[in-house]
C-alpha cells in the first residue's frame, strides 16, 4: 500500500487554477511495479493528486506536461518548474529506484549495525597496548567518510530509506475536529492493517484499531477513533462493518477514504521491547471472540513473540520473532487467555481444603521412592506407574493444602541470551512419563560425546561394593549426613529403597557444570521448579509418547519397572501401561507445561536423538530465549 494524503477543510474543492497562494511539497514513492510522484498542495484548501508511470523519469516529464496549462510567469510557477528540472532531483530518483531494486532482491545483510560495531571496536582498541597497526585501524575508523559509509550501510540494511509524508504545519491542525480528511492509499496484496466498528453512541463507523507496522500505521494518516464518511465515494451512513469489507476487497488500485478526525487522545508510545514465549497454540480462524479474524496472528506453543502494543486489555498486538512480515497481528491478552483457561478447568481442581485434610496422614511418605532405574552409567530415580500415581495424588493434596497453588499461564516473558565463552552450559532436564525413553536418550547423548556430556553422580547410604568407585558410581555417605542434607534441602530428588537412602544432590549437578560439561538429568516434573533458577538456567525438554498404536509396535519387547509390591523388578509392557503413559504425559503437560521449553514426541528413538542433539548444539552457540526472571 502506498500513501497519499492531505487535509480538506469543510469548504468544497476548487479547481487547481483558482488556488492562491500555492505552496507545493513533493515526495517520491516507488516500488517494482509503479513509481508515484505526488503533489501535496497546502493552503486554505488542500487536495492530493497522484500520477503513475513505469519509470520515475518519464513520470516527471508527464507531470511537467500536465502542469503546463497552469504555468505562468508567477514566482511560484518558476519555482516549481526549476525544482522539477534540477539535476539533484533526477539523481535522487535514480538512487531511490536502485534501492527499490535492492529491496526486491531481498539480500540478507550479515549485520545491520556496522556503525555500532565500529564504535565498540574503537572502545576496545583504546584499552589495548599502543601498536602501529592498532593506531592505523583507529585512524581509519575515525575518518568521517568511513563513519558515513557505515551509517549508509546500516540504513540500507535496516530498510529505513522509504520516503515519509511530510508533516503539516501546526496551524493546519487548529480546526482538525471540524475538518474532513481525504486519504488515498494505493492498494497492494498487503492488508490495510486497521479494524473498524460501529460507535454505539453515534452509530458512526469508526476506526477501532491500527495494527502496528501495517500500511495504515506506516502512512500516519489514519488514526484510531477516525470516523469513516466515505470509501471510494460510497457513503458509510447506515452501513454495517460487514458491508464495508467487500467494498475494500473489490477496490482496485487506489482506495480513497473520507474521514472526520477522531478526538481520541493518543497514548504515549512505549518503546520498551517485550518478548514472550507462547505457552499455548492459537488459531485466530477458530476463535469466535476475535474482533477480526483476518488480522489475527497464528502461533504455536513455544513461539517467541514481540508484543508491540498492550493498549487494549483484551487484545494485544504482536509479531513473531524472525518473521519477515513486520505487520503486527492480534493475539489474546494474558488476562483474556488465562480467564478462558480458568473457566474451562474442571471443578475437581478446586476441592475444599476440608476434604484434603482427611488425607493428611498419607503425606508422610510423600517423597518415598520404591525403585531405581539404570540410566546410562549412573542411576536416576524413577517410579512404577502405580507408585507414581499414588505419590502424585498425594503431591496435589499437599500442594492444595499448602496454599492452593493452581498455576494458569499463557505467556512467559523472555529475553535473548547467548552463552559467553567460559560460562557454564545450561542444565539439560529431560522430563516425561516412565517408559517413554528418557533413559535411552540420555545414554545415547552421553555415549555420543562423553567429553562434552556428563551426568550427576547420586548419593547413597548403603555400603560400597567391591566393583564400585567413590565419586564415580555413587557418593557413599553416612545416614546422618544424608538426613542433614535433606533438612538443608540439598537434594533434587531422594527416597528410600531396601532400608537405604538414594538421592541426587544440587552439588553433584554443580560438579558436572564445573567440569565445563553439559549436565544431563532426567527428573520428575515437580523437581524442575527447584532447578528453575538463574544459576542453572535449565533447558527443559518434555518427551511425549506417540499414539497408542505406535507404542504397541515400539514397546512390544521392552521392559518397564514393576511396582514395589510385585515380586520381579521389571516386566513387559501391557495395554494398561500404554494408556497410563499417555494419560500421565497429558497430566504432566497440563500442570507443568509452562516450564517446558521444547516438546518432542518419541515415535522413533533415532530421529528424536538426532533432533535433540542438533537442538542442544544450537543452544550452546546461537541466541536463545530465557525467562526474564533469570536476568
Amino acid at each position: 500500500m502506498r500513501q497519499f494524503g492531505a487535509e480538506l477543510q469543510s469548504s468544497p474543492l476548487k479547481p487547481l487554477s483558482d488556488l492562491s497562494p500555492v505552496h507545493f511539497v513533493f515526495y517520491l514513492d516507488c516500488d517494482t511495479e509503479t513509481c508515484s510522484l505526488s503533489t501535496l498542495q497546502l493552503g486554505e484548501d488542500m487536495m492530493c493528486t497522484s500520477i503513475h508511470h513505469g519509470s520515475a523519469c518519464s513520470m516527471l516529464v508527464t507531470l511537467l506536461y500536465g502542469l503546463e496549462p497552469y504555468m505562468d510567469a508567477t514566482e511560484e510557477s518558476s519555482f516549481l518548474q526549476d525544482m522539477l528540472m534540477v539535476n539533484s532531483l533526477h539523481v535522487l530518483i535514480k538512487l531511490h529506484e536502485r534501492l527499490q531494486r535492492f529491496g526486491v532482491q531481498k539480500p540478507a545483510p550479515i549485520q545491520d549495525h556496522a556503525g555500532q560495531l565500529a564504535r565498540e571496536v574503537m572502545k576496545e582498541l583504546h584499552t589495548l597496548e599502543a601498536r602501529p597497526e592498532i593506531a592505523e585501524l583507529m585512524h581509519v575508523l575515525s575518518k568521517p567518510h568511513v563513519r558515513d559509509l557505515l551509517s549508509v550501510h546500516d540504513t540500507v540494511a535496516q530498510k529505513e530509506y522509504e520516503p515519509k509524508l511530510p508533516s503539516l504545519a501546526a496551524e493546519d491542525h487548529e480546526d482538525e475536529e471540524d475538518s474532513v480528511r481525504i486519504i488515498q492509499l494505493m492498494k497492494s496484496k498487503e492488508p490495510l492493517g486497521a479494524t473498524i466498528k460501529r460507535d454505539e453512541s453515534t452509530g458512526a463507523i469508526v476506526v477501532a484499531r491500527i495494527m502496528r507496522g501495517g500500511a495504515a500505521d506506516r502512512s500516519g494518516l489514519i488514526r484510531e477513533g477516525d470516523e469513516l464518511r466515505e470509501v471510494n465515494g460510497v457513503p458509510m451512513e447506515n452501513k454495517n462493518p460487514e458491508e464495508i469489507i467487500p467494498i475494500l476487497a473489490q477496490s482496485d488500485g487506489a482506495v480513497t477514504f473520507k474521514v472526520i478526525p477522531g478526538t481520541k487522545d493518543e497514548l504515549e508510545a512505549d518503546d520498551t521491547e517485550v518478548f514472550v514465549r507462547a505457552l499455548f497454540d492459537y488459531h485466530p480462524k477458530e476463535d469466535p471472540a476475535i474482533p477480526c479474524k483476518d488480522v489475527g496472528l497464528e502461533f504455536g506453543r513455544g513461539d517467541v513473540l514481540q508484543i508491540v502494543s498492550r493498549e487494549n486489555d483484551t487484545w494485544w498486538q504482536a509479531r513473531r520473532i524472525c518473521d519477515a512480515n513486520l505487520r503486527a497481528g492480534l493475539i489474546p491478552s494474558r488476562q483474556l487467555q488465562e480467564r478462558r483457561v480458568a473457566l474451562q478447568r474442571p471443578e475437581v481442581l478446586f476441592q475444599t481444603s476440608r476434604a484434603l485434610k482427611m488425607k493428611n496422614a498419607e503425606d508422610a511418605d510423600y517423597m518415598a521412592i520404591h525403585g531405581i532405574h539404570i540410566a546410562g552409567l549412573r542411576r536416576s530415580f524413577r517410579l512404577s506407574k502405580k507408585d507414581r500415581r499414588s505419590r502424585e495424588t498425594r503431591a496435589k493434596w499437599k500442594k492444595c493444602e499448602a496454599g492452593g497453588e493452581n498455576h494458569i499461564s499463557s505467556y512467559q516473558e523472555v529475553v535473548p541470551y547467548v552463552r559467553e565463552p567460559g560460562e557454564p552450559y545450561r542444565l539439560v532436564l529431560l522430563v516425561g512419563p516412565s517408559g517413554v525413553g528418557l533413559t535411552e536418550l540420555k545414554r545415547k547423548l552421553l555415549l555420543s560425546d562423553p567429553e562434552h556430556f556428563g551426568v550427576a553422580v547420586p548419593h547413597t547410604t548403603r555400603e560400597r561394593r567391591k566393583h564400585e568407585r567413590e565419586g564415580v558410581d555413587y557418593h557413599f555417605v553416612s545416614r546422618r549426613a544424608f538426613e542433614n542434607d535433606i533438612l538443608n534441602h540439598e537434594f533434587i530428588e531422594y527416597g528410600g529403597h531396601g532400608g537405604n537412602y538414594y538421592g541426587t544432590s544440587l552439588d553433584s549437578v554443580r560438579e558436572v557444570l564445573a567440569e565445563r560439561k553439559v549436565c544431563l538429568l532426567d527428573v520428575e516434573p515437580h523437581a524442575v521448579k527447584l532447578l528453575y533458577t538463574t544459576e542453572f538456567k535449565p533447558y527443559v525438554t518434555f518427551v511425549k509418547p506417540p499414539a497408542i498404536e505406535q507404542l504397541r509396535l515400539s514397546r512390544r519387547k521392552a521392559k518397564i519397572l514393576a511396582s514395589c509390591d510385585e515380586p520381579v523388578p521389571t516386566r513387559t509392557f501391557m495395554e494398561a501401561d500404554f494408556e497410563d503413559m499417555i494419560n500421565t504425559a497429558q497430566e504432566m503437560e497440563d500442570e507443568y507445561g509452562y516450564l517446558f521449553e521444547k516438546i518432542i514426541i518419541n515415535d522413533d528413538l533415532a530421529m528424536v536423538f538426532t533432533e535433540l542433539r542438533a537442538g542442544l548444539k544450537k543452544l550452546e552457540k546461537e541466541r536463545n530465549w530465557i525467562p526474564k526472571i533469570w536476568v
